[in-house]
């Protein structure tokens, strides 16, 4: 008799998504991503999306706009950090938050946020960087 802990690594799960571009530009065949790459890109695309940017969901989205015109402080750093967390948590449930790190960037006015995360059952880390810079 197995157990059910051992079941869960038996089972294979692949994550895809549609690049936002879409069309591969020599194929004009749809771009896929696999996996990690995908769990990465709807990060990005949580972290860069403002409230009520999106149509029928205006809660969706880290709204990280609003603090970028803050002054920078490490108080903003840690209410950065603090939003980023929050937002992957609510909108990704395929991602492990393992940690969030947030640091300045006052020469060209923008943050830079490291991201370590896990995919839900795998144990290999997954690091990635963004800018995230005001726009105006």
């Amino acid at each position: 008799m197995s157990s059910p802990t051992a079941n869960i690594f038996k089972k294979s799960v692949s994550y895809s998504d549609f690049r936002s571009d879409l069309l591969h530009p020599a194929k004009r065949d749809l771009i896929v991503l696999q996996n990690e790459d995908a769990i990465i890109r709807s990060i990005k695309n949580i972290l860069l999306t403002n409230k009520y940017e999106r149509p029928f969901r205006p809660d969706f989205g880290a709204n990280l706009s609003a603090l970028l015109f803050e002054n920078i402080s490490a108080f903003t750093e840690l209410e950065i950090k603090k939003t980023i967390t929050s937002a992957i948590n609510n909108y990704e449930p395929r991602a492990n938050i393992i940690s969030v790190i947030v640091s300045a960037a006052p020469d060209i006015n923008a943050y830079s946020a490291t991201i370590v995360f896990s995919v839900i059952n795998k144990i290999d880390p997954i690091t990635f960087n963004v800018i995230l810079n005001r726009v105006r």
